[in-house]
Formats: C-alpha cells, structure tokens, sequence
C-alpha cells in the first residue's frame, strides 16, 4: 500500500478546526432546512383547512341562499293572501253597512207611519 497523505500531493489537508466549522454550519442549516420544512408543513396545513372552511362557509351560502329564496316566495303569497282577506273583509263590512243602513231606513220608516 501507498501510505501518502494529501499533503504529500502538494493538497494541503484542511485543518481540524475549519472541517468542525464547515460542520457547524451544516448542521445549522439543516436544522434551518427542517424548520423552514415543517413551517411550510403548518402553512399547507393551515391552507387546507382554510379551504374546507371556505368550502364549508359556501356550502351554509348556498342552503341559506336557498331558504331565502323559499322565504321570499312564501311571503310573497302570504301578502297576496292578506291582502284578498282585507278585500273580502272590506267587502263583507261594506255589506254589513248595508244591511244596517237598510234595517234603519225601515224602522225610521216603520216609525213614521
């Protein structure tokens, strides 16, 4: 075997100290790295729930779009009701007037003879 070291080649070998700082800082940017992942995991996260929520909040939208739209249609046939009612009413009261108004002409009359 050939016992030549890197130095022996005319490559100086890096110092100790420089290989544990270039392993400091890849361990820091790794850690970096997974944190950066894991905020990016809570984001995704936190968009999908958002999605369903939307999802969601469309989804009462349109139910109460519709329970609007079946109330509005009900009302609407309750005011043309009420309104027939106090028509009939006007008319039976104007009748009632009448039939009073006629029974007093005929006891006035009664009266007078």
């Amino acid at each position: 075997m050939n016992d030549h070291s890197a130095s022996h080649l005319g490559i100086p070998e890096p110092a100790s100290s420089e290989v544990d700082a270039a392993t400091r800082r890849l361990l820091v940017a790794l850690d970096a790295l997974e944190s950066a992942v894991e905020r990016r995991r809570d984001a995704d996260r936190n968009e999908n729930e958002l999605a369903s929520r939307i999802q969601a909040l469309g989804a009462d939208r349109s139910r109460l779009a519709d329970e609007l739209d079946g109330s509005l249609v009900k009302s609407r046939r309750l005011e043309r009701a009420n309104r027939e009612i106090a028509e009939r009413l006007d008319a039976a009261i104007g009748t009632i007037r009448a039939v009073l108004d006629e029974g007093a002409a005929l006891h006035e009359g009664e009266e007078d003879s």
